[in-house]
């Protein structure tokens, strides 16, 4: 009987590639506010585009889930404003609101 370890590798990249865009969420609204929102955009689209050309499965979903957690980030970007002027998480002192 052979192990297929595709699923569990994707899900265990899905999971990091998730878990580094949350702070990068919190840093990106820090220093640049919701003006960085296109970056996420370019990022998703070129995943986007990466994962229709790449031949390989599993390097074509990872692209993928790269490039719909950019998109969501862009989301999340206007989220943490929300979030920094409820006061959860701190403003930067030397950006002007």
């Amino acid at each position: 009987m052979d192990l297929n370890f595709d699923g569990l590798l994707i899900g265990i990249a899905t999971f990091l590639i998730i878990g580094f865009f949350h702070p990068v969420v919190v840093k990106a609204e820090y220093y640049w506010g919701t003006k960085c929102w296109w970056v996420f955009l370019i990022l998703g689209i070129v995943g986007t585009v990466a994962s229709l050309f790449i031949e390989n499965t599993f390097a074509s979903v990872i692209c993928g889930v790269f490039a719909f957690s950019s998109f969501w980030t862009i989301k999340e970007v206007f989220e943490q404003k929300e979030r920094v002027r409820k006061g959860w998480f701190p403003k930067n002192p030397k950006r002007k609101y």
